[in-house]
């Protein structure tokens, strides 16, 4: 199984506390939450349950490679060296990173999120893989990302909100894709609870997720 650190935004007691206290509140290290057991199944802020070292990324497009699997050895007798299995939301998941998927033994493929805008390939990369669960309205606190960051949501509907624009996506399966460095704030919509995954692939040197109160989201997404 993948490795679990440090280094992850969650919204838990404290972090307004953390920014308000922090010499640059602008800008401060996000707050971690590691999940633990059911905690990251019910409505609340989102929790950190993989990280993988990748080391160098191979050329060509990149992919996050989503499987599913009817239990955890089979998993893992079919992933790569790139592959991470992860237990969440009643089932077992592979997660792959490279080029587009196709069929493994014992495992259904269910998506190709990307390509994810990578902007260079030096350096060895790091895969952090979040899960959450947001009712409607519920919001993550405002970040940025030293990498691309994707979604892809089992059930709900997703409104992610940047400088450049809005994204809005619907219904199982659904994945949306931001590239490193502009703020960002996701939210719940729609009247159905919001579970899903994120992956956000990074290269060493910086935290994969910073806090920030640099930007202000403008109110773009639905409630519906």
């Amino acid at each position: 199984m993948a490795r679990i650190s440090r280094g992850i935004w969650a919204v838990i007691p404290g972090v307004l506390a953390l920014l308000a206290s922090s010499p640059h509140p602008a800008q401060a290290q996000a707050t971690s939450r590691i999940c633990a057991g059911q905690a990251g199944e019910r409505p609340g802020s989102a929790c950190l349950v993989a990280h993988q070292d990748l080391g160098a990324l191979p050329q060509g497009p990149i992919y996050w490679k989503i499987y599913t699997f009817a239990d955890a050895r089979a998993a893992e007798r079919a992933k790569s060296l790139r592959g991470t299995v992860v237990q969440a939301f009643g089932r077992v998941w592979l997660f792959e990173i490279g080029e587009r998927g196709g069929g493994l033994e014992e495992g259904r493929h269910l998506a190709d999120v990307g390509p994810l805008p990578i902007e260079t390939r030096l350096g060895d990369f790091s895969a952090e893989y979040l899960k959450s669960t947001f009712p409607p309205g519920a919001t993550a606190p405002v970040h940025v990302h030293s990498g691309p960051e994707a979604f892809y949501a089992i059930s709900g509907a997703s409104c992610l909100e940047t400088p450049d624009g809005v994204q809005i996506a619907r219904g199982p399966g659904h994945s949306l894709i931001v590239r490193r460095g502009p703020p960002m704030l996701l939210m719940a919509i729609g009247q159905e609870t919001r579970q899903g995954f994120a992956l956000i692939l990074h290269s060493g040197g910086s935290p994969p997720t910073t806090l920030t109160s640099d930007w202000t989201p403008e109110g773009r997404c639905p409630t519906l």
